[in-house]
C-alpha cells in the first residue's frame, strides 16, 4: 500500500447543532449489535500482508477500539447522502473501523510515531494457536486475490459497495472522513477489480472464507516454541551478565558515526572492530579453491581502501545507534562479529556508500548517504551452508523500483527476465566490477502484470533469482521434491509463468528457494479442459518457517488460483513429497464441483462434512453447493494417510 494513498488523520469536525450526535452510549450499542459485520468490514479492509491470524486478532482489536472516548458528544460523519435512516451510533463506529483499517495499512516511518494500527494489537492475544477464518471456494480464492492486489483505499471502496451496499456519493464521504487523500482514484481503483458480475461477486463477501468471527484454530510450531523459550531465558541471562561488565569501571571508544556510544572491551572485540584486520580474498582465489561460496569473494568496490568508512561500517554492526534502521531475516541473529570479518565489497552505489561484510554465517549489508554519516541502515542475512546456487549474488541497493547486485565471480553473464512472459527473451545486464546495471524489481503493489527476475549464467550453467525483499535472492527451481534443479529451460519458464504473482506471499520471511512442483493434472468436468495442480514451497535460510501454497490452474487461465496454503509443515518437500489439496469450482454450465488432487502414490480420496464422495486413484470430483465445507483425507500406497492442506 502507497503511503500517499492515505492522507494524515484529520482532526474531528466541530459539528453544527443540525448535526447528529453520539455518545459512548449509543456507539457501545450499535458495537454489540453489528459486531460480526464491523470485524468482517475491518478483516477485508486490512492489507492481506499482515498474513490471515494478525488479520482476524487486529479485525477484533480495531473494532473494539471503535468506541469514543469519555462521554462527549461526537459528530457523526458522513450522513447518508439520499435521506435514508441510518443509525448514528453505526455510522460513527463505521468511520472508525474503516479510518484504522486503512492506518494500519500505512508503512512506518523513520521520524514518526507509529500510530497505534500499525503495531500488532495488545488486545485480544492468543497464545499457542494460529486462528483464521474457513477457507471457501475457487471464486472467493480469486476474489481475495484481486482485493489483495488494490491499495488500501480502493480495497475499502470495493468493501463499502459490496459489504454496506453504500452507493458511490456515500463512499465518497465516508472514504473523505477516514482520511483518504484521492478519493476520485480509489474508486477508479475499485472499478478495476469487479468482475463482470458485480453484484454476484458483492455476495461473496458475505462468504465463510472473509468472517473472523467463525474461525479455524491449529497450534504453532510446539518444538520452536519450546526452543525459543529456552532461547529467551538463555538471551536473558546474557543480558544480565552484560550488565553487570558494562557497569564496571574502564575506558571506553568514542562514539563513531551512527553507532552507540560504548565499544566492548575485551582484545577479540576491539580486533573485529579494526578495518585494518578485515580479510580481503585475492581476486582469482575461487579458482583453486574446492569451495564455491561467499568465502571466496573477493573484496571488490571503488572504495575499499576508504579506512574511515569501513571503521563506521564495523562500528555501527557492533553496537547499532538509536537513529539506524537495522532488518534482520527470520532466524538471523543480529549481534556484532566475533572476530575480523570478511570483506566483499566497498563502493558507491547511487546516492549511497555500501559496505557488505561476511563472517562465515552471515552477510551483512551497511549504507550511508553519500554525503553524510546520518540516517545509515544495517541488514543482516544468515547464509550458512549456502551452496554455488545460493552464493551467486547479494542485493548491493534498492532505488526507485529497481535493484542492483553484486554477483559472484563466477559470474559470466547477468539478464533481467519477465517470469510472467516464458516467451520473451532476456535482456542483458551490463556487469561492472561484479556489479550489475539497475533493473526493475518486482511489483510491491497494484495489479502483478509483471514478475522481473534475476538470471545468472556461469559454467555450470544458467539459474534464475528472485528479489523477496532481502539481502539474498532466492533461488527458483523446478521439479519432483528431492530431486529439483534451477528453472531456467523453456520449460521450467513456462512451468512457473502461472504461479509467478504468488511470490508475493513469501516476502521478507528468509526465504532461500522456492519450488514449484505440477504434481496433478486433473480432466475437469462437463468437457471443460484439464487443470493443473501445482505446489510452490519455499524453503528458509532457518531450516523453519517453510511457507507452502496449493495452487490450481485452468486451461485459458493467466494465473493460477491458491487452492490451500500451510506454513510449518513437511508437505511437498523432500522429507514427505506427498501433498493433497482440493477446491471448489464452478464449470462452465453453472455446475459446482468439489475438485481434488494428491501427488503421485495417493491410491485413494475421500471428502467428508458439506460434500461426501470418495474416488480411488489420485484425483476426486464431485458434485458440490456452493459454500459447501469439506474435510479431505488421502489414503497412500504404503497404507499412510495424509489430511488436506488448508
Amino acid at each position: 500500500m502507497q503511503s500517499q494513498d492515505v492522507a494524515p488523520r484529520p482532526a474531528p469536525a466541530s459539528g453544527s447543532a443540525s448535526d447528529p450526535v453520539v455518545d459512548v452510549e449509543q456507539a457501545e450499542a450499535a458495537l454489540v449489535e453489528h459486531y460480526p459485520r464491523l470485524v468482517r468490514l475491518a478483516y477485508l479492509v486490512l492489507p492481506p500482508g499482515l498474513g490471515r491470524n494478525r488479520r482476524v486478532l487486529t479485525a477484533h482489536a480495531l473494532t473494539q477500539r471503535a468506541l469514543p472516548r469519555g462521554r462527549t458528544a461526537t459528530p457523526v460523519i458522513p450522513a447518508q447522502s439520499d435521506g435514508r435512516e441510518v443509525d448514528p451510533g453505526y455510522a460513527f463506529v463505521r468511520l472508525q473501523v474503516v479510518r484504522t483499517a486503512l492506518e494500519a495499512g500505512l508503512p512506518l516511518r523513520r521520524k514518526a510515531w507509529p500510530k497505534r494500527s500499525q503495531l500488532p494489537p495488545l488486545l485480544p492475544q492468543v497464545w499457542g494457536l494460529r486462528l483464521f477464518p474457513r477457507s471457501g471456494g475457487a471464486d472467493e480464492l480469486a476474489l481475495d486475490q484481486r482485493l489483495s492486489a488494490l491499495s488500501g483505499p480502493a480495497r475499502a471502496a470495493y468493501v463499502l459497495r459490496g459489504l454496506e451496499k453504500l452507493p458511490d456519493s456515500d463512499v465518497r464521504g465516508l472514504l473523505t472522513a477516514a482520511g483518504v487523500a484521492d478519493v476520485d482514484a480509489a474508486l477508479d481503483e475499485a472499478d478495476s477489480a469487479q468482475a463482470d458480475s458485480a453484484q454476484a461477486e458483492y455476495a461473496l463477501l458475505d462468504s465463510p472464507e472473509f468472517d473472523p468471527c467463525s474461525l479455524q484454530a491449529r497450534p504453532t510450531d510446539l518444538m520452536r516454541r519450546r526452543q525459543h523459550m529456552k532461547a529467551a531465558l538463555a538471551a536473558a541471562a546474557a543480558v544480565a551478565v552484560c550488565g553487570a561488565l558494562l557497569g564496571m569501571p574502564g575506558d571506553g571508544w568514542g562514539p563513531d558515526g551512527a553507532a552507540a556510544p560504548s565499544y566492548a572491551q575485551n582484545p577479540a572485540a576491539r580486533a573485529a572492530l579494526d578495518p585494518a584486520l578485515l580479510l580481503k580474498v585475492p581476486a582469482a582465489a575461487w579458482e583453486s579453491s574446492a569451495r564455491t561460496d561467499f568465502s571466496v569473494w573477493p573484496a571488490r568496490g571503488d572504495l575499499t581502501g576508504d579506512s574511515a568508512l569501513l571503521r563506521r561500517a564495523l562500528a555501527v554492526w557492533a553496537r547499532p545507534g538509536e537513529t539506524v534502521q537495522v532488518f534482520a531475516t527470520p532466524g538471523t541473529p543480529s549481534g556484532g562479529p566475533s572476530g575480523p570479518p570478511q570483506l566483499l565489497y566497498a563502493g558507491t552505489v547511487d546516492n549511497a556508500r555500501v559496505v557488505i561484510l561476511y563472517d562465515g554465517l552471515r552477510i551483512v549489508r551497511y549504507a550511508e548517504p553519500r554525503d553524510s554519516t546520518k540516517g545509515a541502515a544495517l541488514d543482516f542475512a544468515r547464509v550458512d551452508g549456502a551452496g554455488r546456487a545460493e552464493a551467486s549474488a547479494v542485493v548491493l541497493g534498492r532505488a526507485d523500483g529497481n535493484v542492483r547486485y553484486l554477483t559472484a565471480p563466477w559470474v559470466t553473464k547477468a539478464a533481467d527476465r519477465d517470469l510472467l512472459k516464458p516467451g520473451s527473451d532476456a535482456t542483458d545486464l551490463a556487469l561492472t566490477g561484479g556489479a550489475t546495471a539497475p533493473m526493475a524489481g518486482p511489483a510491491q503493489s497494484g495489479p502483478c502484470t509483471s514478475w522481473n527476475v534475476l538470471q545468472l549464467t556461469d559454467a555450470s550453467g544458467t539459474r534464475l533469482l528472485t528479489d523477496l525483499g532481502e539481502l539474498v535472492p532466492a533461488r527458483l527451481t523446478t521439479g519432483r521434491p528431492g530431486s529439483v534443479k534451477d528453472a531456467s529451460g523453456a520449460g521450467a519458464l513456462r512451468a512457473w509463468a502461472p504461479y509467478a504473482c504468488s511470490l508475493g506471499a513469501m516476502r521478507s520471511a528468509g526465504v532461500r528457494s522456492v519450488n514449484a512442483w505440477s504434481y496433478a493434472a486433473q480432466p475437469l468436468p462437463d468437457a471443460s479442459g484439464t487443470a493443473e495442480w501445482v505446489c510452490t514451497r519455499a524453503e528458509t535460510w532457518q531450516g523453519g518457517g517453510e511457507r507452502v501454497l496449493a495452487q490450481f490452474h485452468t486451461p485459458g487461465g493467466r494465473y493460477g488460483a491458491v487452492a490451500a496454503k500451510a506454513e510449518n509443515v513437511p508437505a511437498c518437500g523432500a522429507k514427505d513429497p506427498q501433498v493433497l489439496a482440493g477446491v471448489l469450482w464452478k464449470s462452465g454450465a453453472g455446475t459446482w464441483y468439489l475438485l481434488a488432487a494428491g501427488s503421485r502414490g495417493t491410491s485413494s480420496i475421500s471428502a467428508s462434512g458439506g460434500v461426501r464422495a470418495t474416488a480411488n486413484g489420485n484425483l476426486l470430483a464431485a458434485k458440490a453447493k456452493q459454500g459447501a465445507q469439506a474435510e479431505l483425507k488421502g489414503t497412500l500406497r504404503d497404507g499412510r494417510t495424509v489430511t488436506g492442506l488448508r
